[in-house]
C-alpha cells in the first residue's frame, strides 16, 4: 500500500513538473516590406474583423475606418499561405508558471522570431513584417482571464467569438478578459485563436498572461491533479 502511494506521488510531482509550462505552436507568415497593408500606416483601430470567426477559423474582414488597411483582399492574405505573398513557419512559444501560481505567462519585449529567415530582414535591423496565428482549447473553469499586451495588431476570439480587439499599427497596448463574463458553462471545453501582426518597424512585443489552462498536448496534466500533488 505504501509502495503504490509512493509512486502515485512520484507521479503527480513529475506532472506538477510538466505543468510549470505550456508550449503553444502556431504559424508565422512572412511579409515584404512593400505589402500595401505593412509599414505605410500609423493608428491604433478597432473594428477591422468582424465579432464572429469565419467557418475557416480566421478573421472576416470587416474594414473598420480603413485607417490601417487597404481592403479584403490584401487583409486576407495575413493568416493564409499565399504563393508569391508570404512565407510560413511554424513557431512554438513557453507560457510558464515558476511560482506555482496557476498563472501562466510568455513575455517578450524583442518578438523578432524570424529574423533573417524567409523574406529575412530587407536592410532593417529585424525582419519587421510578420504575422502569427494561435489555435488552441481548454476547458473553463470559473475566475479564468486571459491577458494581452503587445504591437501591432492583435485578435483573440473565445468560442468563435471576438473578446480582445487591439488593431491597427500602434505601441503597445494591453486588454484583458474575464471569462465569466462569456457566458460559458463549467467544465466544458471551448477554443481559443489567436491572431497577431507585426506590421512596422519600430518595436515588437508580445506578452500573454493568462490562468487558463490551454491545451499542448492529449497528456497535459490538468490542474486538479496539480492541486492534488500539493495536498499529499
Amino acid at each position: 500500500m505504501k509502495t503504490k502511494t509512493l509512486q502515485a506521488l512520484v507521479l503527480l510531482l513529475s506532472l506538477l513538473q510538466l505543468a510549470q509550462s505550456l508550449t503553444l505552436t502556431g504559424t508565422i507568415r512572412d511579409f515584404k516590406i512593400s505589402h500595401p497593408d505593412f509599414e505605410d500606416f500609423l493608428g491604433a483601430e478597432t473594428g477591422i474583423v468582424e465579432e464572429e470567426l469565419g467557418a475557416d477559423k480566421k478573421p472576416v474582414y470587416n474594414g473598420g475606418s480603413g485607417q490601417t488597411t487597404t481592403g479584403a483582399t490584401n487583409f486576407n492574405q495575413w493568416y493564409n499561405d499565399v504563393d508569391g505573398i508570404n512565407l510560413s513557419t511554424q513557431y512554438s512559444i513557453e507560457l510558464t508558471d515558476p511560482d506555482n501560481d496557476d498563472i501562466y505567462t510568455y513575455t517578450n519585449n524583442a518578438f523578432f522570431p524570424i529574423d533573417n529567415q524567409l523574406f529575412g530582414d530587407e536592410g532593417n535591423n529585424h525582419n519587421f513584417h510578420f504575422t502569427f496565428e494561435l489555435h488552441t482549447k481548454f476547458t473553463y473553469e470559473a475566475g479564468q482571464t486571459f491577458s494581452f499586451t503587445g504591437d501591432d495588431d492583435l485578435w483573440v476570439f473565445i468560442n468563435n467569438q471576438l473578446v480582445i480587439d487591439l488593431g491597427g499599427v500602434h505601441g503597445a497596448m494591453s486588454a484583458s478578459v474575464a471569462l465569466d463574463d462569456l457566458g460559458l458553462t463549467e467544465g466544458s471545453p471551448y477554443t481559443l485563436d489567436l491572431f497577431f501582426a507585426e506590421r512596422h518597424t519600430s518595436a515588437s512585443n508580445f506578452q500573454i498572461e493568462t490562468s487558463i489552462e490551454l491545451m499542448t498536448d492529449p497528456c497535459a496534466v490538468t490542474r486538479a491533479a496539480r492541486r492534488m500533488a500539493r495536498r499529499m
